[in-house]
């Protein structure tokens, strides 16, 4: 797992910056802040991640492959091109049964209540 950033000002083609490693998931960061983050990963088929909880909603988006998601026991198969937000405090895991590239975006601010 890399925490370096992706360099600024260089343009790149997200895809390409990352590649599958057999038997692994692979992660890179593309920006991090205090107020979130944007990390780019690559899952070998049979990887995933475990479940888990985030205090923050977490947009997932699909670049490559297919994905299963798993929120609350509901499970959702991402194509390429495919999105879904994962709600804060949700329990949720992410499984790779064929290879796949992700982007997950998360931004840590702005859950203070709104009133409009």
């Amino acid at each position: 797992m890399s925490n370096q950033e992706q360099e600024k000002g260089k343009d790149f083609i997200m895809v390409e910056i990352i590649q599958y490693i057999p038997n692994a998931v692979v992660t890179k960061t593309i920006l991090r802040k205090t107020t979130g983050n944007v990390t780019l990963s690559s899952f070998d088929s049979g990887q995933g991640l475990t479940e888990k909880h985030s205090p923050f909603d977490t947009l997932i988006q699909v670049i490559d492959g297919q994905a299963q998601v798993v929120i609350d026991d509901q499970s959702h198969q991402l194509d390429t091109g495919q999105s879904l937000v994962i709600p804060a405090h949700s329990r949720n895991s992410i499984k790779a049964n064929v290879c796949f590239k992700m982007i997950s975006t998360v931004i840590k601010s702005g859950y203070e209540e709104v009133s409009i």
